[in-house]
């Protein structure tokens, strides 16, 4: 009987250096904080090229998980970490913008992490994280605060009440939710007619969710902030190009 052969799959060099480095995260050899050998030692020891291993290695760096330090000494190198805030946002915002995702979509996954994150930040939040809170609760009332400072302040607001939450993940993904869409927040902010009345409406939900946060009233805080989304970001939903 002849045997019918199949093509192989052919894996380019710098994936079989990626395949190399996973099995050595998952299997404990390498954690958060090690620090991987110089190219010229790694790379003979990989059998690969140091241009194959540097491709691997930017990969690596795009998605979060380690950081190249140039130049020579103890900080030199690529060292392992664990950064996958700007990397899921960055990943998620391409995505978005390539129409993976819809509106529609991210607004609803909006709502549900910042439903769980503002009702489990009223049980669990520290007094330095709602005092954090408060400042930028503080930040956004400045009188003459600009459309550009407003949004960020209230960017690192709901990320921070994810982030206290003690769900790490779901402030990780709350963070890349809210990166995706801030272009089209800040577009929408700078398309109304009365900038100073509208920042003074939402700041105040702000204020308010931050009161029952305080309070430990976590299913009202839910609701209101269920309700805070959907004001501003379901606006954008109807009208993509902003108010």
């Amino acid at each position: 009987m002849s045997v019918e052969w199949q093509p192989v799959r052919q894996s380019r060099t710098h994936e079989l250096v990626l395949s190399s480095i996973e099995e050595r995260v998952f299997a404990g050899e390498l954690k958060a904080g090690d620090r991987l050998p110089p190219e010229r030692e790694l790379a003979p020891v990989l059998g690969v090229s140091r241009s194959a291993l540097r491709e691997a290695l930017r990969v690596l760096e795009t998605i979060g998980v380690l950081v190249a330090q140039p130049g020579r000494g103890a900080d030199a190198g690529a060292r392992i970490v664990r950064n996958p805030d700007d990397a899921l946002g960055r990943l998620l915002r391409l995505h978005f913008a390539l129409g993976s995702y819809s509106l529609q979509d991210v607004l609803e996954a909006r709502i549900v992490l910042e439903r769980s994150s503002f009702e489990a930040a009223a049980g669990h939040a520290s007094s330095e994280d709602l005092d954090e809170a408060e400042e930028l609760v503080r930040g956004m009332a400045e009188p003459g605060v600009g459309v550009g400072a407003f949004n960020d302040l209230d960017t690192r607001f709901h990320v921070l009440i994810a982030r206290s939450s003690g769900n790490a993940l779901t402030s990780t993904l709350t963070s890349a939710v809210r990166e995706s869409v801030r272009p089209l927040i800040l577009r929408a902010l700078e398309g109304v007619e009365d900038w100073p009345a509208t920042a003074r409406a939402l700041n105040a939900q702000h204020r308010a969710l931050l009161t029952l946060v305080r309070e430990g009233r976590g299913a009202e805080a839910a609701d209101l902030v269920e309700q805070h989304i959907r004001g501003l970001h379901g606006t954008l939903v109807d009208d993509p190009f902003g108010p």
